[in-house]
């Protein structure tokens, strides 16, 4: 279905229908699969026949979640895990070996840093970081035995980004590989493989299920680069539950809608904040005072719904208008349809040092916001109780 629009295809793609002839998604619940006999389970096992064997390997669920996001993305194939951070580990694991060496973003998640530096260097792999947008720190970081570029762009809470299409020339030129967290924009909002990325990375914890209820991750590329991620997710397990994958599934159902919406409500609290005196700054790509807002312009058809901005006066007065909230969610996860608020230094960055804190512009003041879907005017009027004391 290639001549299909992008919200056709995230309802349309997909799924198989079963000889049951459901109209709705069915959620295969189950741990193995039967063979018709003992000569199928024997084909089933060394590959010579397709089919479902155990759901570590295989589900039909899982599967339509694998496809029907590959579609969306713009990939050949895609391999689903049991979150964001399995799938980030899942394709490192997969496709570094000791001895090689990773250039990442310094910009990226807490979470995926302290992944690299007490994980991944316990494999006798080299990580160096560069700042987000400076291609020339990218160019100068690689090395003989560098493997994978890592990054997520926009960046989680500040919105830097990356020219991807400028970085994959470097990656190419270089016999590099190029993954991308796209979890941010998703595929609705941006679309890293038609720009020159190898892979792309998803928490589809966060905006594919939209609604804060499950996790999930996924990982998508060439048939070639996903079947050695599988072959390591089938080995050691960070597979996706089908109850999950149905989940996300049908998350993708109002992709588009509800991105447009979450970038809608961003822009006009971004453009609020902006006119309040206790707040030093605001970061947010969809402001054109923002320094990346030129080039986000050129590779993302929207700027997503995360809003942070710095206020006046360090950790405590930021932890005086996040208590100050009554209606929006003191909680660190983002891309629910509920407004969610968070302390990054002290929460999804409170992992890292205070040097690599400064290196990513994460300061105390720092208040990162997940707009929701709620009337923004109900968000703007609940955030300025906090600014008001």
């Amino acid at each position: 279905m290639k001549d299909l629009s992008f919200d056709t295809k995230a309802i349309r793609e997909g799924y198989r229908t079963t000889q049951e002839q459901e109209h709705s998604e069915a959620i295969f619940l189950t741990s193995s699969f039967v063979f018709d006999s003992a000569e199928q389970a024997a084909k089933r096992f060394s590959k010579e026949e397709s089919g479902n064997i155990y759901a570590r390997f295989t589900n039909p669920t899982v599967d339509a979640f694998e496809r029907k996001l590959a579609a969306l993305e713009g990939a050949d194939a895609c391999v689903a895990t049991s979150s964001g951070m399995a799938a980030i580990f899942a394709t490192i694991m997969a496709l570094v070996e000791s001895g090689d060496h990773i250039v990442a973003s310094r910009n990226m998640f807490g979470t995926s840093i302290v992944l690299l530096n007490t994980i991944v260097a316990k494999f006798n792999v080299e990580i160096s970081y560069v700042n987000l947008g400076d291609l020339s720190q990218w160019k100068d970081a690689i090395q003989d035995n560098t493997k994978l570029l890592l990054l997520e762009t926009p960046s989680n809470p500040l919105g830097e980004v990356v020219d991807i299409a400028a970085l994959s020339k470097i990656s190419q030129a270089s016999n590099v590989l190029l993954a991308v967290d796209n979890a941010i924009l998703t595929p609705a909002l941006q679309n890293p493989i038609a720009l020159g990325a190898d892979i792309v990375i998803h928490s589809a914890t966060k905006y594919i299920d939209g609604q804060g209820r499950c996790l999930a991750g996924a990982v998508l590329g060439s048939e070639a680069i996903i079947e050695q991620v599988s072959a390591f997710t089938r080995a050691t397990g960070p597979s996706l539950s089908a109850f999950n994958a149905w989940i996300v599934l049908k998350g993708l159902d109002t992709l588009s809608l509800r991105m447009k919406a979450h970038s809608d409500n961003a822009l006009k609290l971004a453009n609020w904040l902006s006119q309040q005196d206790q707040v030093e700054k605001v970061h947010y790509l969809g402001l054109e005072s923002h320094p990346d807002y030129a080039l986000a312009k050129t590779q993302q058809s929207g700027f997503g719904g995360i809003v942070s901005f710095e206020i006046k006066g360090g950790r405590e007065v930021a932890f005086q208008v996040i208590n100050a909230t009554e209606m929006l969610s003191i909680t660190a996860n983002l891309g629910d349809t509920k407004t969610t608020i968070t302390h990054p230094a002290s929460t999804t960055h409170g992992r890292l040092t205070d040097k690599e804190k400064q290196q990513a512009n994460i300061t105390e003041s720092l208040i990162r916001i997940s707009v929701g879907l709620e009337e923004v005017h109900d968000v703007i009027n609940d955030i300025s109780k906090g600014l008001l004391v």
